[in-house]
């Protein structure tokens, strides 16, 4: 049966990638959407969109009764989950077989038993496929669950059985730890999944996390199609992938390939699958789970197959075969993704909300960005933070590494702070470089300090100069008859800016000396600190050279005095405190606020409780994420703002604490 209409039952960059290839195979398509996604780009790309409720996942993109009525309404004959949401779904998967529609993806029965990590692992260790050492039974009782980890040994993980994505998920260290991270990892799962059970794993030190996409038909055929290395990941949630593995020997392909077939030959698997092994420094490698969908980094497979794996699913959806076999699968060049986050590196990655001000994509050779976001755009604390994934081919590793870091460069996000300039720094580390990135890739190259960047001298000359051609370029515009060539200059002398700026708790004073049309000497407390030279201009970019290399600058002015600036290695906002007041001073110590948008799950204090520094306070949810709020110092509670179990906005008040 040919699909004639496909419902997308997801939001945002996958929505937009699996739309762009169903509408290339003549198939028509429908958006979903929620009442925070209205101008969103997915609804404007499909060719009709259908309100699915308010806000919430649990009365939108979850409602897997208001998903299959949109389909209905509109005479879909399919649906595509996506990744996410209900695209591991076993009961919607189900639910839509019931109702006639085709589900993209494997049967509800395979989507059931892989799902569930516990009855999974029990299912490869039946099928010879290796597997970590731990416990998976169905005792789920707090003693059991100590005594098996005694058994287990320390360091071991915590999962959430029904889960992914990293939520539902601690690494304990020793018995001292155990039942507090139990008791996190339970209450992120049920809230995450509806599911509280657990299993334990020994902790793998220092592995790689490769992953095999395999491919079913329902003629029974099953092949997989190369590796993928996912393994720079934060909070267990991947950042950077790329295909094929660094330091994979065709040896080792064919056995990990065999076994991921293995595994999904267990459960007559049909559709994209992928099956997930961490490959440790001996070369073993161990079974950690099946995803039974598209994954979001499936584009790096395209990349070095030339296959369209959106293609490929409405094929085998429709009853067709694959049309190939293992041995026609070849593996060419090499292909590096990264994920553009809406978060804050520097502020332990939690996620940022906010309007998109401005969007400059990434571009360039062998580039290709999988986004569903645009200026005007907000984003909302209701979703997962991803705002696009940008993919890098090259004829080989470097190539694709090079051309990866050189398009974000040229790219900037104005609104919610982004991940952009830790990727670049990333991209840019030897060990990275290398192809030696293990799971704890960002632990060992960031330390506990984590990443922090701060503009440097020469990154606050740049800005200066910038915000100088953009007050230049205004004036120019207010005022008829002037020759811009003049317009740096009075009857006396050049004339010269001021410029202050504050970055942390230090202030700048640089003056932006003109010295022709065209180049500007920037100083700082009479001391030169470069000459810069305009070599072109548009409305969103500069063209420099200083210090005799040239750099591509992106600027967005906010107003007269503050101004968001992207170098090559740094974003940045300054506020010139010379053409007007300063922000205003940081909220008073004592002063406990909400980090970020999200619901208060839990207020742990009341009024005149003692506490100590790093004790915890409250909990807020926000991005499907769990975020603990701890005390900055000794004190006691003077008051108590906000209740558990509400929406709080960013910086909202929660309580005070007096030293």
């Amino acid at each position: 049966m040919k699909i004639q209409k496909l419902l997308i039952a997801n939001r945002g960059e996958i929505a937009c990638r699996v739309m762009r290839t169903a509408r290339d195979m003549g198939i028509r398509t429908v958006a979903v959407y929620s009442e925070a996604d209205a101008d969103a780009v997915h609804t404007k790309l499909a060719d009709e969109a259908v309100n699915i409720g308010p806000a919430p996942v649990s009365e939108s993109y979850l409602a897997a009764e208001r998903i299959i009525e949109a389909a209905r309404q509109t005479g879909a004959d399919a649906i595509h989950p996506g990744y996410g949401f209900l695209s591991e779904n076993a009961a919607f998967a189900a639910a839509c077989e019931q109702a006639g529609i085709v589900f993209i993806g494997p049967s509800s029965e395979a989507i059931d038993l892989m799902g569930d990590k516990a009855r999974a692992k029990r299912a490869m260790i039946e099928a010879a496929v290796p597997c970590i050492p731990g416990y998976q039974d169905e005792d789920q009782s707090l003693e059991t669950l100590v005594s098996a980890a005694a058994n287990i040994g320390y360091p071991l993980m915590i999962k959430a059985a029904a889960g992914g994505g990293g939520r539902g998920m601690r690494l304990v260290d020793s018995d001292s730890e155990l039942e507090t991270a139990i008791d996190a990892a339970r209450s992120e799962a049920i809230n995450a999944f509806g599911s509280g059970e657990l299993i334990l794993e020994k902790a793998i030190t220092r592995p790689r996390h490769v992953e095999v996409q395999v491919f079913g038909d329902t003629q029974g055929n099953i092949v997989y199609l190369g590796e993928r290395d996912c393994s720079v990941q934060r909070r267990h949630q991947k950042v950077i992938e790329e295909a094929p593995c660094p330091v994979m020997i065709p040896e080792l392909r064919k056995v990990m390939g065999e076994a991921a077939v293995a595994a999904a030959r267990t459960v007559n698997y049909v559709g994209a699958g992928t099956v997930e092994f961490l490959l440790g420094e001996d070369m073993g490698f161990y079974f950690l789970e099946m995803n039974t969908r598209l994954q979001v980094e499936h584009p790096v497979t395209e990349e070095i197959t030339g296959l369209d794996l959106v293609a490929l699913q409405l094929k085998v959806a429709s009853g067709e075969a694959l049309g190939f076999t293992q041995d026609d699968v070849e593996l060419n060049g090499h292909a590096i993704e990264i994920r553009l986050y809406a978060e804050d590196p520097a502020n332990d990655f939690l996620p940022s909300t906010g309007k998109i001000e401005a969007w400059v994509e990434p571009s360039g050779p062998g580039i290709r960005v999988d986004g569903g976001i645009a200026a005007g755009g907000e984003v909302s604390p209701f979703y997962d933070p991803m705002l696009a994934k940008v993919i890098a081919y090259g004829r080989d590793r470097e190539q694709a590494r090079n051309r990866l870091i050189d398009a974000l460069s040229g790219s900037a996000l104005v609104g919610p702070a982004t991940n952009r300039d830790f990727l670049i720094d990333a991209l840019k580390r030897d060990e990275f470089a290398r192809g030696n990135a293990t799971t704890s890739f960002i632990a060992d190259e960031y330390g506990e300090a984590g990443y922090n960047a701060a503009p440097g001298q020469m990154d606050l000359a740049l800005a200066a100069v910038t915000q100088y051609r953009v007050r230049a370029g205004s004036a120019l515009a207010e005022s008829i008859g002037i020759n811009s060539e003049l317009l740096n200059w009075s009857s006396a002398a050049p004339l010269e800016s001021v410029f202050i700026y504050r970055i942390d708790d230090s202030e700048h004073i640089l003056n932006v000396h003109p010295i022709s049309a065209d180049t500007y000497r920037v100083t700082e407390l009479d001391k030169t600190l470069c000459d810069i030279t305009v070599l072109g201009e548009s409305e969103q970019t500069l063209q420099v050279k200083i210090n005799h290399e040239k750099q591509l600058l992106i600027f967005h002015a906010i107003d007269g005095k503050t101004l968001t600036i992207a170098t090559p290695d740094i974003q940045f906002t300054v506020q010139d405190i010379a053409a007007g007041e300063a922000l205003d001073d940081a909220a008073g110590d004592g002063m406990v606020t909400a980090p970020m948008h999200g619901q208060l799950l839990a207020v742990l204090v009341s009024k005149g409780d003692e506490v100590t520094k790093g004790q915890r306070l409250a909990v807020l949810e926000a991005m499907k994420m769990q975020h603990e709020i701890l005390a900055e110092a000794d004190g006691t509670v003077k008051d108590v703002h906000v209740e558990a179990n509400n929406q709080v906005a960013l910086d909202t008040l929660i309580m005070e604490i007096e030293s």
